[in-house]
C-alpha cells in the first residue's frame, strides 16, 4: 500500500467539520500506520518516513516541506509537476522528487496563497505571497503558465544576517561598513540597487541594524520580508491586492501616504517598482532623513535611469524636475552584484552630489578584482576612491569620519 492510500485512510478518519491540532493529526496517522502494520511489516524507519510524508501532505506543503525546512536551500523552483529545481550555495540542481499530481500541486498553491490573504485562479493567475517562515512566494497558474502551475519560493535565513557576518563573508570591508554605519546614524537617505539575487533585501536588513533604537520606523513592503532588529517603535505595513470584485486594493503608494501621517523618523520601502517611487522621493525630501529603499538595476547609472522612468509612471513631470527630486532625495547609492563564483559583493558606493543638467555623482568605494583565491573564487577588495563631499548631516549629528579624525 502506498503513501497516497494511507493518506486517504487518515482523511477518512478525520471529522472535516472541525479544526484539528497538529498533535491530533499525528495521532490519527499513527493509528492508521499501526493498523496497516498488522497487514504488512513496516520497519521503524519506514514508519517514520511515511508518518512525516503523510503529515506534510495534510498539514504542510507536501513534498516541498522537506526543502522549506532545509536551511541550506535558498530557492525552490517548481516547474509544474514535471520537475523541481533547488538552489544551494548558489548552485541550482534538479531535485529527485515531484508532486504526485497536478491537483496536489494546485492544493499546495491555494493553501499558501490563502494564508497570505491573497487570491489566485485562472482569472487572476499571478500572485505574490509568503510562508510562515517569511519566505517569498511567487505563483503563476495556467493558462499563463503553459507547463502547469509554477511556484518559486525564495527562502531567507531564519535569523537576520548582520553586517558583521557580511564582513566575515567578504561581501563588504570593515572600513566601508563603518562608513555606512555613520551615514545611517546621521540620517543619510540610502538607496540599494542590484540585480535579481544580488542580496538587496539581506543588505537592507543588515543596514537597518544601524538605525538608532530610539527612533520611530515605518516599514512598507509589497510582501512582508524584512527582519528589522533593535527598533522597538516599529510599524510594519503590507500592500494588499484587490478582492474578487477588483476593489479595495491597497498599494505601496497608499501606504507611503498613510505613513507620512504616522510621525515617522524614517521610512523603509522594501522595493520600488513603479509609480510609488515618486512618493518615496517626496518622503525623503520632506524631512524623513535616513530613509532606505531598494530597486532592481545592473549598475548605478541604470538605477538612476530606472528611477526616472518609474517616477514618470506616477506623474507626468519634466525630466529636469524628476532629476532634481532624485538628486535632492537620495544621498548615497549602494550597488550590489552577484559575481561569476556566485558570491554577493558590494560593488560600488556612490554619492549623489547634485543636479546640473544631469545627476552628478562620485564613486566613493569600488570593488576591484585581483584574480582568484585558493578556492577558485573571485578575489578582490572594495577600494576607496574619493572622500565624501556632503558632510552636513554628519556635522549636524556630531559625527566625524575617520579621515577627519586622522586629518
Amino acid at each position: 500500500m502506498d503513501t497516497v492510500t494511507l493518506r486517504e485512510r487518515v482523511l477518512s478518519e478525520m471529522d472535516l467539520s472541525r479544526e484539528y491540532e497538529d498533535e491530533e493529526v499525528l495521532e490519527l496517522i499513527d493509528k492508521v500506520i499501526v493498523a496497516y502494520g498488522r497487514e504488512s511489516y513496516l520497519s521503524l524507519s519506514a514508519r517514520e518516513v511515511i508518518r512525516r510524508e503523510i503529515f506534510h501532505t495534510i498539514r504542510k506543503l507536501d513534498v516541498l516541506q522537506e526543502l522549506v525546512d532545509d536551511p541550506d536551500v535558498t530557492e525552490i523552483m517548481v516547474n509544474g509537476t514535471a520537475c523541481i529545481f533547488v538552489e544551494r550555495d548558489g548552485k541550482i540542481t534538479k531535485w529527485e522528487r515531484n508532486f504526485a499530481s497536478r491537483q496536489k500541486l494546485e492544493d499546495v498553491v491555494q493553501q499558501i496563497v490563502a494564508k497570505s490573504n491573497r487570491m489566485v485562479n485562472e482569472t487572476n493567475p499571478i500572485a505574490d505571497a509568503r510562508l510562515e517562515n517569511g519566505a517569498r512566494v511567487h505563483v503563476v497558474l495556467p493558462p499563463v503558465a503553459v507547463n502547469g502551475p509554477i511556484l518559486t519560493i525564495r527562502r531567507f535565513p531564519d535569523k537576520a544576517i548582520t553586517m558583521s557576518e557580511l564582513i566575515q563573508w567578504g561581501s563588504i570591508t570593515k572600513e566601508a561598513a563603518g562608513f555606512l554605519k555613520n551615514l545611517v546614524a546621521a540620517g543619510y537617505n540610502i538607496f540599494i540597487s542590484g540585480g535579481t539575487g544580488s542580496g538587496k533585501t539581506t543588505f537592507l536588513n543588515a543596514l537597518s541594524g544601524y538605525i538608532p533604537a530610539d527612533e520611530r520606523l515605518i516599514v512598507i513592503e509589497d510582501n512582508a520580508e524584512l527582519q528589522i532588529q533593535g527598533v522597538e517603535n516599529l510599524v510594519r505595513l503590507e500592500a494588499r491586492n484587490a478582492n474578487v470584485e477588483g476593489i479595495h486594493e491597497i498599494t505601496i503608494r497608499d501606504l507611503i501616504r498613510a505613513a507620512l501621517r504616522m510621525r515617522p523618523n524614517r521610512i523603509i520601502v522594501g522595493e520600488v517598482r513603479g509609480a510609488e517611487t515618486l512618493d518615496m522621493l517626496q518622503a525623503m525630501n520632506t524631512g524623513h532623513d535616513g530613509s532606505l529603499s531598494t530597486g532592481h538595476a545592473n549598475s548605478p547609472k541604470d538605477m538612476f535611469s530606472r528611477l526616472e522612468t518609474m517616477v514618470m509612471m506616477g506623474m507626468n513631470l519634466p525630466l529636469p524636475a524628476i532629476r532634481r527630486q532624485i538628486a535632492s532625495g537620495i544621498d548615497i547609492l549602494v550597488h550590489l552584484g552577484r559575481l561569476r563564483d556566485k558570491s554577493r559583493k558590494v560593488l560600488e558606493i556612490t554619492e549623489v552630489l547634485d543636479y546640473q543638467e544631469e545627476i552628478r555623482t562620485q564613486c566613493l568605494y569600488e570593488f576591484v578584482e585581483e584574480g582568484r583565491n585558493s578556492e577558485g573564487g573571485v578575489k578582490g577588495c572594495l577600494i576607496k576612491r574619493h572622500p565624501l563631499s556632503n558632510r552636513l548631516k554628519l556635522a549636524n549629528a556630531g559625527i566625524m569620519l575617520e579621515d577627519e579624525i586622522t586629518g
